[in-house]
């Protein structure tokens, strides 16, 4: 073995234990020169159940278990109330005066006392454990959003889990393993496949309009330092904090690839091949603090790990690439960019929503060409709830219509616009990105959560 080679596999080894991979004899490149992590790492159920397409038996009424009521919980219970066959069974927080005040609000909203649970670290498994919850929504941080989901999944509960889903791999195969044992939903409540202009985009290209889509651009790109050192908002040992201080990489990349993962057809004729990923160095976090505490503070001189921006680049099965970038410590206005290129034209949403066509690809259409096209493509969602959404609110109403759908499904018994392979191949980008990174951006393969089911399974479709 030549001395780079072994210098490399030492490297490798040697970052994969720092982010918490227990396990990685053969964290090297493949013949493809491309890092290769075996699955059997993962522990892997041999004999599975396989979810793709999965529909349960409707639900006449959906009796929802709420666990976290800190900074999302309490909007989501009030959006539920507007929905109607819910029931708000349970509230459950570490902080008693949460549970008191989100039980006030449902009280207020005419609806009956939910069960209230409150105290200790394990209140919400008594929760997952009753007979009389259908679901169980879970806006604790990230680090909870496992244990919730396999708790409530293995207890014959449905679970929905604010993103990521996880932030491991071997958290991802969980996910996919309990879905598949216990055949319960699992749904990452990625909320920007809801919005408005995305939903216009997936139709648009589900219609043809901008052919095929060869190559997508996506962010999160979201100046957080503020929260990042809010200690109220940062209760639970300000665990956003933390994220930035141990790990690198595309932190948080769901809010921007969700929604193009569904219009390139991820996990439905076409996945995730490989991905390399490179980082800045780190500098918006250490000047904030220093603004903010004094150059002598804890803040300013601790160590903070991830790069300011990262660029992750994925290629899919089929040849087509997409651009993740994550940038949660500049001080420059919010993005996701959502840039979709076809083969007849081009749609993008930030900074300002376009869309160019064949015959003249290089002007964007004008205002009324514009508004034209997005009325003819308007999602059926859209039109369906898309002014109630508004009214009722949650990042300009895309919320709402993520948990109107949710529970549409749940009632109706159809599959979930987004399923467990979904959250796992999704929320993978993190620590895949995180290896790649630390290791001078190498390409990393993505592990293939459907176990080969995308090739035959239809993309999602356009409701009605």
């Amino acid at each position: 073995m030549k001395s780079s080679r072994r210098k490399f596999i030492k490297t490798a080894l040697a970052s994969g234990a720092a982010i918490g991979l227990s396990s990685v004899p053969i964290f090297a490149e493949n013949k493809e020169g491309r890092i290769e992590i075996p699955d059997s790492i993962f522990e892997q159920s041999k004999k599975t159940n396989n979810v793709v397409g999965l529909a349960c038996e409707p639900l006449d009424k959906v009796r929802i278990g709420f666990v976290g009521l800190g900074m999302r919980g309490p909007d989501a219970v009030d959006r539920m109330m507007k929905i109607e066959g819910v029931e708000i069974k349970a509230l459950c927080d570490l902080l008693p005066e949460r549970v008191k005040s989100v039980q006030e609000m449902v009280k207020k909203a005419g609806r009956p006392e939910a069960i209230e649970y409150y105290g200790s670290d394990n209140a919400w498994m008594k929760m997952c454990e009753r007979d009389d919850i259908d679901l169980i929504y879970s806006c604790t941080p990230w680090h909870l959003h496992v244990p919730n989901a396999v708790y409530a999944m293995k207890h014959g509960k449905h679970a929905a889990i604010e993103v990521p889903a996880a932030t491991t791999l071997k958290d991802c195969w969980e996910l996919v393993n309990t879905a598949e044992k216990t055949t319960r939903h699992c749904m990452m409540l990625e909320n920007c496949c809801y919005d408005f202009f995305e939903l216009a985009t997936l139709n648009m290209v589900r219609e043809g309009l901008l052919g095929e889509i060869v190559h997508a651009e996506c962010a999160y790109i979201h100046d957080l330092r503020w929260l990042k050192f809010d200690k109220e908002k940062g209760y639970q040992g300000m665990w956003r904090l933390k994220h930035s201080i141990k790990h690198t990489g595309s932190l948080y990349p769901t809010h921007g690839i969700g929604p193009v993962a569904q219009i390139m057809n991820i996990n439905r004729g076409d996945k995730f091949d490989y991905l390399t990923s490179m980082s800045t160095n780190q500098f918006g976090m250490t000047i904030y603090a220093k603004e903010k505490f004094g150059s002598n503070s804890p803040e300013a001189n601790q160590t903070y790990k991830l790069g300011d921006m990262n660029t992750t680049l994925v290629k899919t099965n089929k040849g087509h690439t997409i651009m993740i970038q994550h940038d949660t410590t500049s001080p420059r206005p919010y993005s996701r960019i959502h840039l979709l290129s076809g083969t007849k034209g081009i749609a993008m949403k930030w900074p300002q929503q376009k869309i160019a066509l064949e015959p003249n690809p290089h002007s964007w259409l004008k205002e009324d060409e514009y508004k034209l096209v997005m009325e003819k493509y308007e999602h059926p969602l859209a039109k369906k709830i898309g002014e109630k959404a508004k009214e009722v609110g949650g990042h300009g109403g895309m919320d709402f219509i993520m948990d109107w759908r949710l529970i549409y499904c749940l009632r109706n018994g159809l599959p979930l616009d987004q399923d467990v392979y979904d959250a796992a191949s999704w929320s993978a980008l993190i620590e895949l990105s995180e290896i790649s990174t630390l290791n001078k951006s190498t390409s990393v393969e993505v592990p293939d959560f459907t176990r080969g089911a995308w090739k035959t399974t239809s993309p999602i479709g356009i409701v009605s």
